[in-house]
């Protein structure tokens, strides 16, 4: 009776620790791709033109850093923003979903101005968020910049950043919890801040180098979110501490500013080199709209329409993405079209973040293409800007566009939510929106019409 007795827990003994070593090798294998998982930095630009920078034909000054980071990466061609205004391009970002579903319309402001543009006071916490998302899945998450969902003015109970899913946050007046140093007095910005307006887009980038050197142990998701270029634009002091130039609505402080962020950009980049992560970040730079002023459309590259307008000048949006090993160096993917909507799917599955099963986005997973493997995309596009005569009465004159806009395919529609002053275009001969072809493409404008029409009716709606 012994042998077989002994014979058998030899067995089971083997058994077990074949057992046990399958577990450490799985556990292992958990362990080195949790530790493989990339940083993501989405730098997010305030009020870029698409022509803004040397990658982009931009020629106002010259962008080296930027240029390097693109050489480096990938540029998309045809990447879209959410809206044509900050604080709904940002929703979109953030949630993945298309910003009226949330009640973002334009710009937040004061109470009686979000209610007369019939849209919100803040971002619901209800709503998805990519930093809540990535926070669930092990990232630290940190939001250093302009923030734009709530808070400032008179609104005076929006959600804290916590509440978004963020470890950390460093903000601007514009937010539920400016940072004091950004904020002196009661205002976006001042000349007594203790971060002077030239320096804030380096002190964000030194927020999120700390950020990123105090969570070494673990991935990091960051919103990198400066405020520049956008007015007023106070470049630094000269020499004999005279501000130059006085005026801040002008060129040459547009010049000054953009070259001052472009250092920053490189101070970003030169950073995550000294802490030896360039290989394992994801670095993302894009804009929330377009320009403004645009010096008669020069900064947005030969594209109709700027800031507020839903023509591509508003609308299309610089676009680089850098992530060494993964993304090939010095593509440039002229024809994917992808929107600030796909972001969210997209770096989820870049980076192993399972999104919740309940998450219902408006975005689609466009990882392979930002990986460089260009592809059409079989999704419409939907905008909006304007709901009412009262608060959306700009910009003038020929880039003033209609309220509503399609992209499906190569064709472009836009019209007014009434069905009217509607415009068709040819994506793919007519970039520049130039030859309004309707009236030869009745029945082509009546399909894109119609589905316009439809996404644009299930939208929530807020009256004043």
């Amino acid at each position: 009776m012994y042998k077989p007795i002994q014979a058998t827990k030899t067995k089971l003994q083997s058994i077990l620790l074949m057992l046990l070593l399958a577990l450490l090798l799985i556990s292992s294998a958990y362990a080195q791709a949790q530790a493989k998982q990339p940083n993501v930095i989405v730098i997010l630009v305030d009020d870029m033109g698409y022509g803004d920078i040397g990658s982009f034909g931009g020629n106002f000054v010259p962008t080296p850093h930027l240029d390097r980071l693109a050489k480096g990466g990938l540029q998309l061609k045809r990447y879209y923003s959410a809206a044509p205004i900050c604080s709904p391009s940002r929703a979109g970002i953030l949630t993945g979903n298309y910003p009226g579903r949330w009640n973002f319309c334009t710009f937040l402001a004061t109470k009686e101005h979000n209610k007369k543009a019939e849209q919100t006071d803040f971002l619901s916490t209800e709503a998805p968020s990519i930093a809540r998302f990535f926070k669930n899945a092990g990232y630290a998450t940190g939001h250093f910049g302009k923030w734009h969902l709530g808070g400032g003015r008179d609104v005076l109970n929006a959600p804290g950043f916590s509440e978004y899913g963020f470890d950390e946050h460093a903000s601007t007046y514009e937010s539920p919890e400016p940072d004091p140093l950004l904020t002196a007095t009661d205002w976006i910005w001042s000349d007594k801040d203790s971060i002077k307006r030239w320096d804030r887009t380096r002190y964000f980038v030194d927020r999120t180098l700390s950020f990123l050197a105090k969570n070494k142990s673990k991935p990091c998701f960051i919103n990198l979110w400066p405020d520049d270029v956008h007015t007023p634009w106070v470049p630094k002091a000269d020499d004999d501490g005279t501000i130059y130039p006085k005026n801040r609505e002008g060129e040459a402080a547009f010049k000054r500013v953009l070259k001052e962020l472009d250092v920053q950009i490189g101070r970003l980049m030169e950073g995550l080199k000294q802490l030896n992560i360039e290989n394992n970040t994801i670095v993302i730079f894009t804009s929330d709209n377009g320009p403004m002023p645009s010096f008669k459309g020069s900064r947005s590259g030969g594209l109709r329409g700027s800031k507020l307008s839903l023509y591509e000048g508003g609308i299309r949006m610089p676009f680089i993405i850098s992530w060494p090993g993964h993304v090939p160096a010095g593509r440039i993917d002229n024809n994917s079209v992808v929107t600030a909507l796909d972001l969210l799917p997209s770096l989820s599955k870049m980076c192993n973040v399972n999104l919740p099963v309940s998450y219902k986005g408006d975005g689609i997973n466009r990882a392979a293409v930002l990986e460089g493997k260009p592809s059409e995309r079989t999704a419409d596009i939907f905008w909006e800007y304007g709901r009412n005569d009262i608060a959306y009465n700009y910009p003038k004159a020929m880039d003033k566009s209609p309220a509503l806009a399609i992209r499906s395919g190569r064709w472009k529609l836009l019209m007014n939510a009434d069905g009217s002053n509607r415009e068709l275009y040819d994506m793919l001969t007519d970039p520049g929106e130039k030859t309004n072809i309707v009236t030869a493409n009745e029945k082509l404008a009546a399909k894109l019409r119609l589905k316009l029409q439809n996404w644009w009716n299930q939208l929530p709606k807020l009256k004043e």
